[in-house]
């Protein structure tokens, strides 16, 4: 399972994502565990970091059992951790990013406008399951390495399954964007293995209130030089773009778009993930240079 933060800050300049695993389902060595029939779900943890705008830096080192300490209001992996205090939720971030060896270590603090979190099933049998549990917020980001700090709007959710992501789904897309009003449209666009498609979109109000929303027409949007394909739902004639592409792997992409939803024109955030791609044996071993483990965790 995971639950992952975004935020970008008010004037635009800075960006945010922190993705904590349990289980990581992006992991090689948890999918290599799991080929030999020797998986532990707990022994492949991480706390993901991408940093976007005028700093960049990415990090997502694995750790093992021994790394992951867990108690109702508390998760740590190795150095960094998340708290909840009923109105906070505080991660304390100590990472080192890859290619480059840098640091990144402070505070990003997480206010929810509305608690929500009720669960919605992405497959056909009930083994995967978001839940939108701040699709409002206020992020604070107070770093001293690099030294960082500003403040934005936010998102919070968490996903959890019983099975390998790439056992239910090929590929998928998911984007979240503010509106005027302070509430959030998030669509979920997400093609199944046994050829179905899960189309989701809700609207949240800025009160927390939740409606399940027609999903719009599809667009294609520019391919990336990992010819990884992207598209998203965007309002019927109206278009959507890429203004900027914040990562761009084999088989995983987050972008920024200018589109529109219900209505409006809106900044969302956007990511494609295609499960065929991660799962294939060239970019398993592509993906250690990338996500490091700890030795002897």
């Amino acid at each position: 399972m995971w639950w992952y933060v975004d935020a970008f800050s008010d004037d635009g300049r800075h960006g945010i994502t922190l993705i904590a695993q349990v289980g990581s389902c992006f992991s090689p060595y948890y999918a290599s565990a799991r080929r030999r029939r020797n998986s532990d779900p707990l022994n492949h943890n991480s706390l993901n970091v991408a940093l976007y705008g005028e700093v960049k830096r990415w990090a997502m080192t694995e750790r093992g059992r021994s790394a992951l300490h867990r108690q109702p209001d508390r998760l740590e992996i190795g150095p960094s951790s998340l708290s909840w205090d009923g109105h906070c939720l505080s991660i304390r971030i100590d990472e080192i990013a890859v290619p480059l060896p840098r640091r990144i270590r402070g505070t990003v603090k997480l206010y929810p406008r509305t608690v929500a979190g009720q669960p919605y099933f992405l497959d056909g049998t009930g083994r995967h399951r978001w839940a939108p549990i701040a699709p409002g917020a206020r992020v604070e980001v107070a770093l001293d390495r690099p030294s960082l700090h500003w403040s934005g709007h936010g998102y919070l959710d968490s996903n959890w399954g019983s099975e390998p992501l790439e056992k239910a789904f090929r590929y998928w897309e998911w984007s979240r964007a503010e509106l005027k009003d302070g509430g959030t449209a998030v669509l979920y666009d997400a093609t199944r293995r046994d050829g179905q498609r899960t189309e989701l979109g809700l609207h949240f109000d800025p009160s927390g209130r939740v409606e399940q929303i027609e999903v719009p027409p599809h667009a294609s949007l520019p391919t990336t030089a990992w010819r990884m394909r992207r598209g998203t739902r965007v309002d019927a004639q109206k278009s959507a773009r890429v203004t900027a592409t914040l990562e761009n792997t084999p088989f995983y992409t987050r972008s920024v778009l200018a589109t529109h939803m219900l209505g409006e024109p809106v900044t969302a955030m956007h990511e494609s993930v295609c499960l065929d791609r991660f799962d294939s044996r060239w970019v398993q071993v592509l993906l250690p240079f990338r996500i490091p483990r700890v030795p002897g965790s």
